[in-house]
């Protein structure tokens, strides 16, 4: 699993900074969290094809989390897209996607399945690679965060050592899920000796604008990585509280309350055209802990 960073400002374009958007890959599976204005460029820009993309979860409906999308739908239509495409988000999204269809008479290439979101939390996508979960956040309006889940893959076959103890191809399909190969004189091969384990799963939550609080901390324990937004330093704190946002320090104080592997910093202010001071504050109670940089990938 690895989170490439398309977008880590908040509100407006600033200093270079672009509106919310990542890229999450599983596998060799591509999903979009957020959307901002610009997400379709940055995506150029950063060697992200549309074409393993086949999932994009909005958290809410402030214009720099979807302004971006409409032109993105539209881009992989022109394109020629045909496989199907998933879109979780908000109820009231899918009514102003289908007004800037419609006054477009614009028939999109490819079936657009929609997953309006729950009021509380809920799995939302289940497929055999990954797994998606939503959890209500505090912010000004309903929004939500996500944690994805990374499946156990089959064990990875070696192919000279199989062919050492001549287990047939045919075999192979065993192997993979398992099971120990018995020759033709009955010795028992142990799978460890002809395989190597799979890549243990990962989790990686996505806590979008918010409000600090422990509210959502049992969905996000443990996590290999979590992105929190820090659009404040805590100087601002008040500041901070009074927009539903959260503060670099705070962030990572939820981070050590989960006992997360990593934090990534994002989300931020456009008053601050430095963010090395948001690595110094959130540092000093987390210490593995990342300012994001767009186009960065970050491999769990």
């Amino acid at each position: 699993m690895r989170i490439t960073i398309l977008g880590n400002n908040a509100a407006v374009p600033a200093f270079g900074r672009h509106p919310s958007a990542q890229v999450v890959t599983v596998y060799n599976e591509d999903i979009l969290i957020d959307c901002g204005e610009g997400t379709q460029t940055q995506m150029q820009r950063y060697g992200i094809k549309w074409r393993r993309l086949n999932h994009i979860l909005i958290s809410h409906m402030h214009g720099d989390h979807y302004f971006g999308l409409p032109g993105l739908l539209n881009s992989m239509s022109l394109m020629g897209r045909v496989e199907p495409l998933y879109l979780i988000g908000p109820a009231p999204l899918m009514p102003i996607l289908h007004s800037i269809l419609q006054v477009a008479d614009t028939v999109l290439s490819y079936p657009l399945h929609f997953i309006p979101l729950p009021e509380g939390d809920a799995l939302v996508v289940d497929t055999p690679v990954f797994s998606i979960h939503c959890f209500p956040v505090q912010h000004r309006i309903t929004c939500h965060g996500y944690l994805i889940q990374s499946k156990h893959k089959y064990r990875k076959i070696l192919p000279e050592i199989c062919a050492l103890h001549q287990v047939p191809v045919t075999y192979f399909d065993a192997l993979k899920q398992g099971a120990d190969y018995v020759n033709e004189q009955g010795t028992v091969v142990p799978n460890a000796l002809l395989t190597l384990a799979p890549t243990p799963p990962k989790k990686y939550a996505y806590c979008a604008d918010t409000l600090y609080t422990t509210s959502f901390l049992s969905f996000i324990q443990g996590v290999d990585a979590m992105y929190h937004e820090s659009t404040y330093l805590q100087v601002d704190a008040v500041k901070a509280e009074a927009r539903f946002h959260t503060t670099a320090q705070q962030a990572a104080q939820l981070a050590a309350q989960a006992q997360a592997k990593l934090l990534l910093l994002g989300h931020f202010s456009s008053k601050y055209k430095d963010l090395a001071p948001f690595a110094a504050e959130a540092q000093a109670f987390f210490e593995n802990t990342l300012v994001t940089t767009e186009g960065r990938t970050y491999e769990l």
